[in-house]
């Protein structure tokens, strides 16, 4: 009995090395071979996370990676630690300021939007100098048959 579930935890940590595209193949292989093998699998990958939906995958692939981690060198380990920690903190940091900038775009477009339309002016979005709606209602943008409406 032991070898059988050391044999499934050396198949899980294999999977997991190989990624999703992995899990995947193995799943639908399952079906294939015999049904109750591919429902197992999918639902190994649901309870466990692996899927996505309890969460991130992000953290699915940190606790991947933490699980062999310990690799005999502390020196080693320290620094792949603290450089793993740094990276995690720029990425953050990077992901936040994405964030701060499409804020300020959103925000801009708004005030051209409201400033353009307490003038009395269309906005413009790309529309400007295009035919109307009620200009355009026979004919498709793509040239195909007219629209009914």
């Amino acid at each position: 009995m032991e070898q059988v579930r050391d044999a499934m935890i050396q198949a899980r940590d294999w999977l997991d090395d190989m990624g999703m595209g992995a899990w995947i193949a193995a799943m639908v292989l399952g079906f294939i071979v015999f049904f109750p093998i591919g429902l197992g699998i999918l639902a190994y990958l649901l309870w466990s996370g692996r899927m996505g939906c309890r969460g991130s995958r992000r953290g699915w692939r940190r606790g991947v990676r933490r699980r062999g981690a310990e690799t005999g060198n502390a020196a080693f380990d320290a620094y792949r630690e603290e450089t793993m920690k740094r990276l995690e903190e720029e990425r953050e940091a990077f992901a936040d300021f994405m964030e701060r900038l499409r804020k300020a775009k959103d925000q801009a477009e708004f005030d051209q939007f409201m400033r353009e339309r307490s003038q009395g002016g269309a906005p413009s979005g790309g529309q400007s100098g295009g035919p109307s709606g009620s200009e355009n209602r026979g004919s498709t943008s793509w040239g195909g048959s007219p629209q009914t409406a």
